[in-house]
C-alpha cells in the first residue's frame, strides 16, 4: 500500500495522477462511513474519518477490519495535524482520529509520501 498525505491544496491527488497514471475513474474520494476499496486509489481518507465521527464509528476498526481490501491501494489523506488546535470538541477529536489512522496506515505502508506544492517528500 501507498499512503500519500500532506496538506489542503498541495496537489496531493494531482501528483498521485501523474505518479501512477490513474484515471479518474481509477479514484474513489470519501464522502461517507463507507469506503470503496475497488479502485486503486482512495482520496481523502479524512472526510471519512469525520463522516465516521458523526455516526459514532471508529474508522480504525473500519479500516482495520478491511485491511484485506487495501493492501494494493494508494490512499490519501489531509494532514490536518498543522495550524492552530481547534475549540470546537468535534473539530479536535476528528483531527485526532485522523492522525491516528494515519500512523497507523504509515506502518502498514511499503511507501510513505509528503506532497509539499506539489513535490514528494518520500518518508518510508
Amino acid at each position: 500500500m501507498i499512503l500519500i498525505i500532506g496538506g489542503a491544496y498541495q496537489g496531493k491527488l494531482s501528483y498521485a495522477k501523474a505518479a501512477f497514471s490513474l484515471t479518474p475513474e481509477d479514484i474513489y474520494t470519501c464522502t461517507g462511513t463507507e469506503i470503496d476499496f475497488s479502485k486503486p486509489c482512495v482520496n481523502a481518507l479524512e472526510e471519512f474519518c469525520y463522516a465516521c465521527i458523526g455516526q459514532n464509528i471508529d474508522p480504525m476498526e473500519y479500516v482495520q477490519a478491511h485491511r484485506e481490501n487495501w493492501q494494493n491501494s494508494i490512499l490519501i489523506c489531509c494532514d490536518l495535524s498543522s495550524g492552530v488546535v481547534p475549540m470546537d470538541p468535534l473539530q479536535r477529536q476528528w483531527r485526532h482520529t485522523t492522525g491516528r489512522l494515519c500512523q497507523y496506515l504509515a506502518g502498514q505502508a511499503d511507501r510513505v509520501s509528503r506532497i509539499f506544492c506539489g513535490l514528494e517528500q518520500r518518508l518510508k
